[in-house]
């Protein structure tokens, strides 16, 4: 059983994600279980108050570090935590390693972000792992974080009715998936390539490493060995 909780001023952008498909059915089997906490019950005050202006002027409002080490002291309270996980732009680059590696966890806090940010604080006294989805910036960490689950769960054993397919996912070995076909095998002059039709195994996994070698080196040369 691996258990996320994750933290959020806007929990709804998340009923969604975690409701449909292969995050509901891994909650249905009993291998994963989702908490949404609403940071606005932890506010500290009864206006609901969790952010507030930056020291030092300038635009934007800041996510308070009473509110989330509230938050976090509680959940910390009940269990040990593996992880705590803040999304942010400024963090490390989410890749497939990083998922194999985090699938392995039993307890992970994930932290939304959201305005300008988080108090410093909050990231100097909780925060373990800090992680971005890519290079933008979005309103809230709520869909990186959607993100960032989906990655990890769907390589937790027993969420996929065939564990090989995560296996053969891009990324898995540094390599991009091959191209895939299914039925018709001719459509209006475009066919599937004779040897995937051949039923010879061997051969088809060899085309289908090369395929993915090729395509690897035309859109991600990073992600090969230098020659």
């Amino acid at each position: 059983m691996t258990r996320f909780d994750i933290i959020t001023c806007q929990p709804s952008l998340l009923d969604g994600p975690f409701s449909h498909s292969i995050l509901k059915r891994a909650q249905d089997k009993g291998l994963v279980e989702v908490h949404l906490h609403d940071l606005r019950a932890y506010a500290i005050n009864k206006h609901g108050q969790i952010d507030d202006y930056a020291f030092g002027g300038g635009a934007g409002m800041v996510l308070m570090v009473e509110p989330i080490a509230k938050c976090i002291r509680e959940l910390q309270a009940q269990r040990s935590y593996d992880a705590v996980i803040y999304m942010t732009p400024d963090g490390q680059t989410l890749n497939q390693a990083t998922s194999n590696r985090l699938s392995l966890l039993e307890n992970i806090i994930i932290l939304c972000g959201h305005y300008k940010g988080v108090d410093q604080r909050v990231r100097d006294m909780f925060v373990t792992h800090e992680i971005s989805i890519g290079d933008y910036v979005l309103s809230g960490g709520e869909l990186a974080a959607a993100v960032l689950a989906d990655s990890i769960i769907r390589i937790i054993p027993g969420v996929l009715n065939d564990e090989s397919s995560a296996l053969s996912d891009s990324f898995q070995d540094n390599l991009l998936a091959p191209p895939v076909y299914s039925r018709p095998a001719d459509f209006e002059g475009h066919g599937v390539p004779e040897i995937l039709l051949s039923g010879n195994t061997p051969k088809v996994e060899e085309w289908r490493f090369e395929q993915a070698v090729q395509r690897t080196r035309e859109r991600r040369p990073d992600l090969l060995p230098e020659e």
